[in-house]
């Protein structure tokens, strides 16, 4: 199959994007939120706030959003080329990227956020509100985090599949 140089250029970015993505996610799930449930609850609330104000004005917001218009912009210059293998595999790694990460973002994790941000100050409300919020949001970043993953592994095997 060939590919324009401009979706080769795509896929090149969207591989590393993605991979990129999927790291953060991975330091997430696999050990900074492990590491906020053995300290007291006020410290990870105060904490995981810190870090979703922090993240708003980080090199995370352009990586964010870039990563999801590239698959967007992918997934609709790949569309005219289905019907060959290495489209279809694009095509999957776009839609399980924008689902997996960019609407479950929405959907769940800033939600879970924002939650977490107008808790109120008591030992009570903050013990609920931290253990329902570790729970679902930690489930949802695996969500991310395999969503990204897998798709820069269609995204990078399809770049060694271009012709």
């Amino acid at each position: 199959m060939t590919f324009s140089v401009y979706t080769s250029a795509l896929l090149s970015l969207a591989a590393l994007s993605t991979g990129l993505m999927a790291g953060i996610y991975f330091a997430f799930s696999s050990f900074i939120m492990q590491a906020f449930e053995k300290i007291e609850e006020e410290q990870a609330i105060a904490a995981m706030n810190s870090i979703n104000e922090t993240i708003l004005r980080s090199w995370f917001m352009p990586l964010f959003f870039g990563s999801s218009i590239i698959s967007v912009i992918l997934l609709f210059s790949t569309l005219s080329e289905s019907g060959q293998f290495n489209s279809y595999l694009i095509i999957t790694a776009c839609i399980i990227y924008i689902v997996g990460m960019l609407v479950s973002t929405a959907l769940f994790n800033v939600p879970l956020n924002k939650a977490l941000a107008n808790v109120a100050s008591t030992h009570l409300a903050s013990h609920i509100t931290w253990s329902d919020y570790l729970k679902k949001w930690t489930f949802w970043n695996h969500v991310r985090m395999l969503a990204s993953l897998f798709s820069c592994i269609m995204f990078a095997y399809s770049i060694t599949q271009i012709s």
